[in-house]
């Protein structure tokens, strides 16, 4: 049955202006040139540099971080004009071309371009040096597939009879359990040492059996690996000493040569194929005699304009009256598209560093005992929700400007995200922050007798006699965000 009703309802969107400013925020210093160069290039509209007509043509130095205040009293006179109407140049009766064509695609789409990756892989290293091994064909081949089942710390995890099985029917390549350990004790020859290793107590003999000098101590770390690598691994020594007679002095000194080896040989070769970040900073803090001055690092976002071509362009097309023309038509169409577009995106890198400054200012006034000496014990509980509140925005907003920021400091640089904690009552019913909690905890740990590492219990019991009452299993939470492990795996000798 078929009903009729009228209803009303209240819907929230957010306009193209809105997203582009919420993708611009969550956009860091560091990669804001990049995105301000990809809109350089496909909006001709939208030019770099300083619009000449709105300048004061002050001849005064101006500072390369712009703070907040400076941006808001330029002169955007151009951007603020009233727009004139094209439907009256334009007949509403035809369709501009453009319009009935779709070139964009869409993030669900497939792509089908090839990527292309430059230099050489880990596993195409330890094909080069294979080849010199003067392996015959068949060799060859099961040698290199070996290495083709490497994983990204250089170990074979791989059953030796699934090897077999798979060689059987991918490669058409039969042969046994002996003769695939003989080829890869050839693939444990190659370079980085431990390479091919099927497990950790295989991957660390590999490295002390390849040394070139035998001494005592790698003899002595070599039957310690290999007698004792259970007790070694859980830090037994009392056990190693007593199995192997050993004293506290030989102990030590083939640990030190344990110590050294690499327990991931494949990271060590991938880690050098990695790119080095580096940390651009967002904001400038410096302390002036006591006085916190913050700055907008906008040295690496150039100043953009209008182009003057587009807007006499557009201006001719008006004076010239109604378009008849279809050509003419789209041209008008095409122009005052891509002079929005440019306007847009002047307006969002504007609001971006308002809402920036805005947002940190906030953070510098709520931490500001921190923040003049860096002292981490002097951090207040703050979540977003007090931030958000302080400056009147939508905390997924503070979020956004939170996230993937750096400001550069007297005592450092930063994260943004590192200044948020949560709270924590004290026996005298203050509120301190969690992060005051852990720095106590990592004083204390380094302090320890390494000897005898203190348990979580023993932090527990040192945290209530500060006025911290924290539960052991607290303790330990804090502890493994520290990334600071067991006790029993802190004891040295």
């Amino acid at each position: 049955m078929l009903k009729q009703s009228l209803q009303q309802k209240l819907q929230q969107k957010l306009s193209p202006q809105q997203i582009q400013l919420m993708k611009l925020l969550q956009v860091p210093t560091a990669a804001l040139e990049q995105r301000i160069k990809e809109e350089l290039e496909v909006n001709p509209a939208l030019e770099e540099g300083r619009d000449e007509e709105n300048d004061d043509n002050d001849s005064e130095y101006e500072d390369p971080f712009t703070s907040e205040s400076d941006a808001e009293q330029e002169d955007h006179a151009d951007q603020n004009r009233d727009d004139f109407d094209l439907s009256s140049y334009i007949d509403d009766d035809e369709t501009p071309a453009y319009k009935l064509s779709a070139n964009n695609y869409s993030p669900d789409d497939e792509r089908r371009e090839i990527p292309f990756a430059g230099g050489t892989t880990f596993q195409e290293q330890l094909i080069e040096q294979l080849r010199l091994r003067g392996l015959n064909e068949r060799d060859f081949e099961i040698a290199a597939y070996l290495i083709g089942n490497l994983d990204e710390d250089g170990y074979l995890r791989r059953e030796i009879e699934s090897v077999v099985d798979d060689l059987a029917f991918s490669q058409n390549i039969m042969t046994d359990d002996k003769e695939i350990v003989e080829l890869l004790k050839e693939v444990q020859q190659l370079d980085p040492p431990g390479i091919g290793a099927r497990t950790l107590q295989e991957c660390l003999l590999i490295q002390l059996e390849r040394k070139e000098y035998q001494t005592v101590e790698l003899r002595t770390a070599a039957v310690i690996i290999r007698e004792c690598m259970d007790d070694f691994s859980r830090k037994h020594y009392e056990r190693i000493m007593k199995k192997l007679e050993l004293e506290e002095d030989e102990l030590r000194d083939a640990i030190k040569e344990i110590l050294k080896l690499n327990p991931k040989p494949g990271n060590s070769q991938s880690d050098n194929q990695k790119n080095t970040q580096h940390i651009t900073p967002d904001f400038i803090l410096s302390n002036n005699e006591g006085n916190l001055e913050l700055y907008l690092n906008s040295r690496n976002a150039p100043e953009l304009k209008i182009s003057r071509t587009y807007q006499e362009m557009l201006e001719h097309y008006a004076k010239a009256g109604k378009l008849k023309d279809k050509q003419d038509k789209d041209a008008v169409l095409f122009v005052k598209q891509k002079i929005d577009s440019a306007r847009w995106f002047i307006d969002a890198i504007r609001q971006r560093q308002q809402t920036l400054m805005l947002t940190m200012q906030a953070i510098l006034e709520y931490q500001y005992e921190y923040f003049q000496d860096g002292d981490e014990t002097k951090l207040r509980p703050m979540i977003l929700k007090d931030i958000a509140e302080k400056v009147g925005l939508d905390i997924s907003t503070v979020s956004r400007v939170a996230n993937s920021k750096y400001i550069q400091t007297p005592f450092g640089t930063k994260l943004l995200k590192s200044f948020f904690s949560e709270s924590l009552s004290t026996d005298s019913g203050e509120e301190v922050s969690t992060r005051e909690v852990k720095k106590i905890l990592e004083e204390a740990v380094q302090n320890e007798n390494k000897s005898q590492p203190v348990t979580d219990d023993q932090l527990a019991q040192v945290l209530r006699e500060k006025g911290y009452n924290i539960a052991r299993r607290t303790v330990a939470k804090y502890r493994e965000q520290l990334n600071i492990p067991v006790a029993r795996l802190r004891k040295e000798l």
